[in-house]
């Protein structure tokens, strides 16, 4: 087994999902995490998990929102902490007047966050003001010299030290060579496309949200890399018409979500990759695909950790590297 990976158990998360209810009886504003299979809020005044950008500041969340006349409607605030930026993205069943609007202008320049509103689908995400590009958040990835620009709902990796942990150590079981022709599935915004990119000849990167692959090639050219191909597509529903699902890599790297990804393993075994990382969020699924492509596709298992990804949660993030059987 690989050593286990840990980091900070405090303060660390970078991503969350903030519900908010207006409670008449009390008077107030609940702004915290809604109890296990409940609609209730725990009624918190800060959160020592999150980012202490913003986990010191849920009262000042909830005050905020119980001035707005529409306090009712407002059900959650998603939350995405960069490096250097935080941003704050309120979900809004009504519209926003003038006066409210000038109220969360006002508590964003109070605070330092970049205050993005949304009325309805992902699509109607928007900055609340005009504010330039560079407030958006964004990530680094030391000795990749990659830094990943994101939107308050793309998907990223809640703690950031982990994150680069696992990259380093993917990169490194991977062992690419500088002739190696690399597919990266389930890629979001490049997380490891770019870092992959700076030892590959080539990585095909493949996603099925097309904004995160519009934005992970910006990004990738943004950062000087210009070995990487980003295609748009549902690996739940493989296309073999596809002209990336045609050709051969010498290594494959996946991180699939929860579910898993069986239904790519007999397309993954068709393409004859030299070494195999699979990077996930779920051992059960992780197993049921590793014993796919052992038991039906001849790959071998040379080894398996974890990452304490979730501190003070049942959660933890795994990876495993194969390679071809004798």
């Amino acid at each position: 087994w690989l050593a286990p990976i840990e980091g900070p158990q405090w303060g660390y998360r970078r991503k969350a999902r903030l519900g908010v209810r207006w409670v008449h009886k009390k008077g107030r504003a609940l702004v915290g995490f809604r109890e296990r299979n409940t609609h209730f809020i725990a009624d918190i005044d800060h959160c020592p998990v999150l980012d202490p950008r913003v986990g010191e500041k849920i009262n000042a969340l909830a005050e905020l929102i119980g001035s707005l006349k529409i306090r009712r409607a407002i059900p959650q605030i998603e939350v995405a902490c960069g490096d250097d930026h935080t941003a704050l993205a309120f979900r809004h069943l009504e519209p926003l007047c003038a006066e409210d609007i000038a109220k969360l202008d006002h508590f964003g320049n109070q605070h330092g966050f970049a205050l993005f509103v949304q009325s309805g689908g992902p699509d109607t995400l928007q900055p609340l003001t005009d504010q330039p590009r560079d407030c958006y958040p964004s990530y680094r990835l030391a000795g990749f010299d990659s830094n990943i620009t994101f939107s308050p709902l793309d998907f990223t990796q809640v703690n950031a030290v982990i994150n680069q942990k696992m990259v380093e150590k993917a990169i490194e079981l991977l062992d690419i060579q500088p002739g190696d022709r690399v597919l990266d599935l389930f890629a979001g915004l490049g997380n490891f496309t770019q870092p992959m990119a700076r030892y590959a000849k080539t990585v095909v990167s493949v996603e099925v949200d097309r904004a995160m692959v519009r934005r992970g090639e910006q990004s990738a050219r943004s950062n000087g890399i210009e070995n990487t191909e980003h295609h748009i597509g549902n690996l739940f529903e493989p296309d073999t018409s596809l002209p990336w699902m045609r050709q051969s890599y010498q290594r494959v790297l996946l991180d699939p979500p929860r579910a898993g990804a069986a239904e790519m393993m007999p397309h993954l075994a068709k393409m004859h990759p030299e070494r195999i990382v699979y990077v996930s969020c779920h051992p059960g699924s992780l197993a049921r695909d590793i014993g796919l492509l052992v038991h039906e596709h001849g790959y071998k298992l040379l080894n398996a950790g974890v990452l304490d990804m979730f501190p003070h949660t049942g959660h933890v993030e795994s990876i495993a590297v194969l390679e071809p059987g004798k």
